[in-house]
């Protein structure tokens, strides 16, 4: 009985991390529209009635193992410091019923990145979320192939892929951590490791065919990063001459790409404002301008034509969801003060931790907190993977930053 309980408590979160990110419901519940289509909002009741089963069920099974989540919540404070001002903010929010409504979703989203972290090792949470990925490629290649009005955009990105999600940038931006997820499982498995390269070279034809340019680069910046991260296991002496050529290396890469950006995006087919947003932040930080401190309030500066965001959109003469990059999102959100307190408990906190685990363990699954660390930070340059309500992104990182407070030996990793 035990035996089969945990089994379906495993296909709960896998099914969950699957929801999570955004697939497959939203794309066919909006019937395969695509922007520039002329359709009607997509009925989200039913998502919404999944994921407050979610939030249930996972209440449901941390209270199960209610010791052991309190242990690691005592770890963390900084991050739960963060939610509190999150759902706290529809006192000053110039939407205080969507901010207590979004408020109430980015608790239950966190709930469950503490359930990962409280109930799963980092390489079981690897593995989980290596099938997770795994379902996800194959289910995009069966709605390209045989739903194609679902899994191929039409409108103004007609022909580029987005497989089970409802856009192109979207299986991109899903896809990168992915990417890594399966080189990492593939390097730690002699068994299987043909199936997570065969995983892995799908996920980058997806990610070459949504034809999504900032992920592309995201992708490389984190294929790389996680195979130069290794150097750091070595030996003082060999590791500091190491991490010194290779950070030489980063800063002329970054000052070669610098002064070729403007051939380099027109190559790619984008303009130097990438595509409108450097257009649009000199707006948002009027916007930020006045109200720096406290913010707009969780969840209510994009949230329609009747909030603060219809200025932009009207400057701007088009009508983005969000900043396209995810500090100033939070700052708008929340404030400088809500800003400065995820930043402090990224650099301060979460950030030595994992660097930590990295250093004092030798297996693939130890690279994993700071390799996604490193895609939060390049990936909210150009877009917004922060502090996003039922959003993947934010239960992988609630689950790293729990994760990487407790120590290796707890969670009994294993040597590669």
């Amino acid at each position: 009985m035990k035996k089969i309980f945990l089994f379906t408590e495993k296909i709960f979160t896998v099914v969950s991390l699957l929801l999570y990110s955004g697939g497959p419901l939203t794309v066919i519940l909006s019937g395969g529209a695509s922007e520039g289509d002329d359709a009607g909002e997509t009925n989200t009741s039913l998502i919404l009635v999944l994921f407050f089963f979610n939030y249930l069920v996972t209440c449901f099974l941390l209270i199960l193992r209610w010791k052991k989540v309190i242990q690691v919540m005592k770890k963390e404070k900084i991050l739960l410091l963060l939610v509190g001002i999150a759902v706290f903010s529809f006192v000053w929010s110039s939407q205080p019923k969507k901010t207590l409504t979004r408020g109430i979703a980015i608790v239950g989203t966190s709930l469950f990145g503490l359930y990962l972290a409280s109930r799963y090792t980092i390489k079981e949470q690897l593995q989980l979320l290596g099938w997770m990925y795994g379902i996800a490629v194959v289910m995009s290649f069966l709605f390209i192939g045989a739903l194609p009005k679902y899994g191929i955009m039409g409108g103004v990105h007609a022909g580029t892929w987005r497989g089970i999600y409802n856009h192109k940038n979207t299986l991109g931006k899903v896809i990168v951590p992915g990417l890594t997820i399966f080189l990492l499982l593939a390097s730690s498995s002699k068994k299987y490791s043909w199936l997570f390269w065969m995983a892995f070279s799908l996920a980058f034809i997806l990610l070459l065919r949504s034809s999504s340019t900032s992920s592309l680069l995201n992708a490389i910046t984190l294929i790389t990063a996680s195979t130069s991260f290794r150097v750091l296991r070595w030996r003082d002496n060999f590791m500091v001459p190491s991490t010194i050529a290779i950070g030489s290396f980063g800063a002329i890469f970054y000052v070669v790409v610098s002064v070729t950006t403007e051939a380099i995006l027109k190559a790619l087919g984008k303009d130097t404002t990438l595509t409108g947003r450097g257009d649009m932040w000199p707006y948002i930080f009027e916007m930020i301008g006045y109200k720096p401190f406290l913010g707009y309030g969780y969840g209510a500066f994009w949230s329609g034509p009747d909030t603060p965001s219809f200025y932009i959109w009207q400057a701007t003469g088009w009508t983005p969801p969000n900043s396209h990059n995810g500090f100033l999102d939070l700052w708008l959100q929340i404030g400088l003060i809500g800003l400065l307190i995820y930043i402090f408990g990224f650099l301060a906190v979460t950030l030595p931790r994992a660097f930590y685990w990295l250093r004092a363990t030798k297996t693939s699954e130890g690279i994993w907190p700071l390799t996604y660390m490193t895609y939060m930070l390049v990936a909210n340059i150009s877009e917004t993977t922060l502090m996003i309500q039922n959003d993947l992104f934010w239960v992988m990182y609630v689950a790293i930053a729990f994760s990487v407070q407790m120590s290796p030996e707890s969670h009994k990793l294993s040597a590669i």
